[in-house]
């Protein structure tokens, strides 16, 4: 009777260990899809700079950049800005997501039960 004791203790400390798991996975998945916000965030501020200069050059013809150098000047740094501020928003992503997926792989050979539901 002992033992059936044990195998049923033991079965509750595996399933309980299991569901702490799975929460985990489900927890570190949340983090990833944050981190993908981010890139789209990221995507999103980059496009910004690509709209401003495409109507800077749409509309070229009717201004001489040396007449409103003090537009200009600011314009592009802000431009240069928003780029670097992009760059490092998809580049923060993609390493965070690496990451996320490192976490996933350890949890996934510690349980055995994660490994048939994540690829």
């Amino acid at each position: 009777m002992s033992s059936d004791a044990g195998k049923t203790v033991s079965k509750e400390k595996t399933a309980q260990s299991d569901a702490i798991a799975i929460n985990e996975v489900q927890l570190i998945l949340a983090e990833k899809r944050t981190s993908l916000a981010v890139m789209r965030t990221g995507i999103a501020v980059l496009a910004i700079p690509l709209s401003i200069l495409s109507v800077l050059v749409a509309t070229s013809k009717y201004y001489d950049v040396f007449h409103v150098l003090y537009f200009f000047i600011p314009l592009v740094i802000l431009n240069i800005t928003l780029v670097v501020f992009g760059i490092y928003l998809v580049t923060r992503a993609i390493i965070r997501m690496k990451h996320y997926d490192q976490f996933i792989n350890r949890i996934k050979r510690q349980h055995s039960i994660i490994g048939e539901f994540i690829e």
